[in-house]
C-alpha cells in the first residue's frame, strides 16, 4: 500500500504503525460522531420525554362519519354533521374513570372558555353514560356543551388511542389537528390552528397551574 505525501506524490510504503494510527484516527472520529448524534437526539427528546410540539406517532386523525350521532346532556341527539352546520368544534375528549382526565379538566376548562365566543362550539365528551358524564363535568355542564359518549364511538371514528385528547373539527368533517395525553406544546398546536381558522386569539399554553406533561391512557379499554 502507498500512501500521498502533502504535495500528493507517493513517498514510501504504509506501515504497520501507519495503519494502527490510521484506525485510531477513524475510530475517534467515528466516537465523536456517535456522540454528536446520541446528544442531538437527547435534546430533541427532553431527555427521554416525546418529543415537543409533534403528535405521538398514533395519532393519525381519521375524518368521522358526519351521520355520527353526537348525545348532549341537555337538548337533542344530532347527527355530527347538524352539529357542525354553522361552527367549527373544539372538543376536548375526556374519560371520568382515569385520573388523567381529571387532572386536565381544569385546564381543559380554561382553554375552551377561551374559544367559547369564537365560530366554534367549545365542548367536553366524556365517555360515560348521561348521569356518570354529568358527575363527572359538574358545574362545568351549565358552561358548556357536553355531550355524552358512554360507546366512545366518536372517539373510534377519530381514530384516539389516548385520553384526554383535544380535537378541532372544521365544518368539513375534517380533523385537521388534535393531541392526546397532555404536553402543552402539543395542545397549543390545536389551538393555534381553532385560532387561525377562526381569527381568533388563542389561549396562553401552559399557564400557571397547569399540570407537567404526562400520557393519556388507552382510549378503548
Amino acid at each position: 500500500m502507498r500512501r500521498l505525501d502533502r504535495d500528493g506524490d507517493r513517498s514510501g510504503t504504509v506501515g504497520a504503525g501507519d495503519m494502527a494510527e490510521l484506525l485510531d484516527r477513524v475510530h475517534s472520529f467515528g466516537t465523536v460522531l456517535l456522540e454528536l448524534v446520541v446528544r442531538s437526539l437527547r435534546s430533541l427528546m427532553g431527555h427521554g420525554e416525546r418529543p415537543v410540539g409533534l403528535l405521538p406517532s398514533a395519532a393519525v386523525a381519521t375524518n368521522p362519519s358526519v351521520d355520527l350521532v353526537l348525545h348532549p346532556l341537555d337538548g337533542e341527539a344530532r347527527p355530527l354533521g347538524q352539529w357542525l352546520t354553522t361552527f367549527h368544534m373544539a372538543s376536548v375528549v375526556l374519560d371520568p374513570y382515569t385520573n388523567e382526565s381529571s387532572w386536565i379538566l381544569p385546564t381543559a376548562a380554561r382553554i375552551l372558555e377561551g374559544f367559547r365566543e369564537a365560530d366554534t362550539r367549545a365542548n367536553f365528551v366524556v365517555t360515560a353514560d348521561a348521569t356518570s358524564a354529568r358527575r363527572f363535568i359538574g358545574p362545568l355542564a351549565k358552561r358548556f356543551l357536553v355531550f355524552a359518549d358512554p360507546a366512545r364511538e366518536l372517539v373510534k371514528a377519530v381514530g384516539l388511542t389516548e385520553l384526554p385528547a383535544f380535537v378541532f373539527l372544521r365544518v368539513d368533517g375534517t380533523v385537521p389537528a388534535l393531541a392526546q395525553g397532555w404536553n402543552a406544546n402539543e395542545w397549543r398546536t390545536v389551538a393555534e390552528e381553532i385560532a387561525r381558522t377562526t381569527s381568533w386569539r388563542q389561549p396562553d399554553i401552559p399557564a400557571p397551574g397547569d399540570p407537567g406533561p404526562f400520557h393519556g391512557t388507552p382510549a378503548l379499554a
